[in-house]
């Protein structure tokens, strides 16, 4: 017989779930604070539930463990929630502040400051991460039929106010209008287009207004926040709570360039290459390549370009 699984992402899931419970088996508590709930955990049976990164108070804790429960700590002295259990959104990776006081710029230089041989800590700590992420992705396109699932692929090169952007972004509005769920790389060029396009798919006639909107800063070079604030500035304009929605799949491997503000949803990896990965397998009613050229890395724009001629045979 399969153990059934519940996943606890919040207080609320906690209280619906817990009402008339007397056991915890095959629980998943994922980074919820239940500080407030000691009293009701005394009275659970814990064993074979998993508490991944929960605030607990030292006692509870205790019990817990003492009685069965498996407890994944919460890690100290990283920018962010290993065990997060939602994707990202625009709001919370920039907040109300400046780019360089924001989460997303925090999380990008704790993964340049590991560099070049990140410790254990940090690896665990990502690929913690990007597991959660994963799984948060997963719930997030449940209700979506695979066959709806289509991704936009284009570089990070073309500049808002270019024709090409313009292009892109009725791709992505007309198939979103036409009730597909988008998926981008998440970051600058093609891929803010057809976020961006996907966004705005309630709103027909506002296309115009908001493409010229964010070409008053083209590029996200030499100022992330301008280019950033023009984005927002659109979020404002046209509320995200009625916008049509896509998702984003970027990486802090490519952290000098930004996310962009227009996915409703943001999937957002340490690794590259499961992002990539990822963006392939799930956009199962087709990919669009549109032009624009991708963007080196940092950290290998340094190395020969490969060839992808072959060596000669030896006779």
């Amino acid at each position: 017989m399969t153990r059934r699984t519940i996943e606890i992402e919040s207080l609320a899931d906690f209280d619906h779930h817990s009402a008339g419970a007397r056991r915890l088996n095959g629980w998943f508590v994922q980074s919820v604070d239940l500080t407030e709930r000691s009293a009701a955990l005394a009275q659970l049976d814990p064993r074979g539930a998993v508490f991944l990164g929960c605030r607990l108070s030292p006692e509870t804790e205790a019990d817990l463990r003492a009685r069965g429960a498996l407890l994944f700590p919460r890690l100290p002295q990283v920018p962010f929630d290993p065990y997060r259990p939602s994707l990202y959104d625009a709001t919370e990776l920039y907040g109300p502040g400046s780019y360089s006081d924001s989460a997303d710029a925090a999380i990008y230089a704790w993964t340049q400051a590991a560099l070049p041989r990140p410790s254990l800590q940090h690896t665990l700590a990502a690929a913690l991460h990007d597991h959660s992420v994963t799984d948060a992705l997963d719930e997030a396109l449940d209700s979506v039929a695979v066959q709806d699932v289509v991704g936009v692929m284009g570089g990070h090169a073309l500049v808002r106010g270019d024709e090409a952007y313009q292009q892109a972004a009725e791709l992505g509005r007309a198939l979103t209008a036409a009730g597909r769920t988008v998926l981008t790389g998440g970051g600058p060029g093609a891929m803010e287009a057809a976020n961006l396009g996907a966004y705005l798919s309630p709103w027909p006639d506002a296309v115009e207004e908001a493409l010229a909107t964010v070409a008053t800063v083209r590029s996200y070079r030499p100022s992330i926040e301008d280019w950033v604030q023009t984005g927002l500035h659109v979020r404002s304009r046209w509320p995200a709570a009625h916008a049509g929605r896509s998702i984003g799949i970027p990486t802090w491997f490519y952290g000098h360039e930004p996310t962009n503000v227009c996915a409703t949803e943001i999937a957002k990896y340490f690794g590259n290459a499961q992002r990539e990965d990822t963006l392939l397998h799930r956009c199962r009613g087709g990919i669009s390549y549109l032009p624009g050229r991708p963007g080196p890395s940092r950290r290998s724009s340094r190395r020969p370009p490969r060839t992808s001629t072959p060596p000669p045979r030896r006779r």
